[in-house]
């Protein structure tokens, strides 16, 4: 059988995949793994429990609730509030897990259950297995007295967002920012830490009604954000994903700013300050080329991982790296956060601009974006793609041809039957014409 957990927790249609009783049965399953791991030795435990406005999340965050506090532990309900804001939570509040309910991007039937330890990390892959096969056993319940007690947090969102500002280096005052909230988990917190920072706030996507999450809006459909840029002649657009722990962002004249873009720009803020941390930043194979090669004439190191947030915080933890992130706008600062934060992120660039007194698109040029062209080949043997002999001399052949300005990278999905052709190259053309090719040969070669 498949793993339940995912790299981002347990996700899937609400209410057919992640039902109800499935909810409570990780919840129960979790405070087992812990408590017989000794995490609850000596004191009550306690866990905080937080949800992004999607309608599902209502009955979820009930089913989370009833299987902690009947599995003997006390309970503070957070309400609505980004993933990062959660995982900030559990370790301030002195809780002993931390459960966040939301499918991030994904859109509003789709939902997820997430765990954070007492640092508010993301709970190790031995852990979540261990959960995962725990689920639905029998046990001794406890009874009267030892049963969990359920209130709700007060202070939450404030305790958040004065982190939030507390981490932002100079004022905001002067700069016109539209915030797209993605009619999601950061409605709340995004507006009022970038206004109590300094910034003259627009916002959009901030009218959530449990069934409009990342709806044509958000960090996944910038149109909106582009246009309401351009209406209140903004100096700056940031966009958040339905959990806000990713960040885009969009200039004055509405052209985008990536992951990347916003890490290069980052990092070199970091850099000159003194807070990078062995001028290395951590990124995944997918970012730009254009990136990489921005970072090596800096004389910034790049660490990469595999694709996924959780890989490239495992490679900050294991190198002692503060700074890293992805393309698509999760950026992990942890001298202020223990995952992607994307409502930091926003402040962290905005910050930049403040600092520099020069406009986003002025700063975005630290990088040149090379063309980057992904094509899926579906119905493949995606296990021989790393040993086919044809392949590798076509793969080999392409980087010949592309040089120092170009890259190749053959991933196979880890959960379909397919394999993933990426080809970077100085132009939109050659980059498109290698990718077709290359796409051919896994059809022919992996049949």
């Amino acid at each position: 059988m498949a793993r339940l957990f995912g790299t981002d927790g347990v996700r899937g249609l609400a209410n057919r995949d992640l039902t109800a009783r499935l909810a409570m049965d990780l919840s129960v399953a979790a405070a087992r793994v812990l408590g017989e791991q000794g995490e609850f030795r000596g004191h009550r435990p306690l866990a905080v429990v937080g949800r992004d406005p999607r309608a599902s999340g209502e009955f979820l965050e009930a089913s989370v609730v009833a299987g902690l506090a009947s599995s003997g532990v006390d309970v503070l309900r957070l309400g609505v509030l980004p993933t990062p804001a959660v995982a900030y939570l559990t370790h301030q509040l002195h809780a002993d897990l931390g459960v966040m309910l939301s499918a991030s991007h994904n859109p509003a039937p789709d939902n997820g259950i997430k765990f954070f330890d007492r640092s508010g990390h993301k709970l190790p892959d031995e852990t979540e297995d261990r959960i995962e096969a725990r689920l639905g056993e029998e046990w001794d319940w406890p009874t009267g007295a030892r049963v969990g007690r359920v209130r709700d947090a007060h202070g939450a969102v404030e305790q958040y967002v004065a982190h939030l500002v507390a981490s932002v280096p100079v004022s905001l005052d002067g700069l016109r920012v539209v915030v797209d909230c993605a009619n999601g988990a950061s409605c709340d917190v995004a507006p009022e830490a970038l206004r109590r920072a300094g910034a003259e706030v627009f916002t959009i996507g901030t009218a959530p009604d449990g069934l409009n999450i990342n709806s044509g809006c958000g960090s996944t459909h910038l149109d909106a954000l582009r246009d309401a840029v351009r209406e209140t002649g903004a100096d700056v657009g940031i966009a958040n994903d339905g959990d806000a722990d990713r960040c885009l962002a969009v200039t004055a004249a509405g052209e985008v700013v990536d992951g990347d873009q916003i890490m290069a720009i980052l990092a070199l803020e970091l850099r000159e300050t003194g807070a990078l941390a062995a001028d290395t930043v951590v990124a995944t194979v997918m970012s730009n080329l254009g990136f990489k090669l921005a970072m090596r004439e800096a004389g910034i190191t790049v660490v990469e991982t595999a694709v996924g947030d959780r890989y490239v915080l495992e490679a900050m933890k294991a190198g002692g790296f503060g700074f890293g992130g992805e393309q698509s706008g999760h950026v992990i600062m942890l001298d202020h956060a223990t995952t992607g934060d994307g409502v930091l992120t926003g402040l962290q660039l905005l910050a930049a601009m403040a600092r520099r007194g020069r406009p986003l698109d002025e700063l975005a040029k630290v990088m040149t974006r090379l063309p980057q062209v992904l094509v899926n080949v579906k119905d493949v043997d995606k296990t021989r793609a790393k040993t086919s002999s044809e392949l590798a001399a076509a793969v080999t052949a392409a980087e010949a041809d592309l040089g120092e300005t170009g890259r190749v990278l053959i991933r196979p999905s880890g959960t379909e039957p397919m394999v993933r052709v990426m080809v970077e190259a100085a132009s939109e053309e050659q980059a498109q014409s290698v990718a077709e090719h290359l796409a051919e040969v896994v059809r022919t070669s992996l049949r």
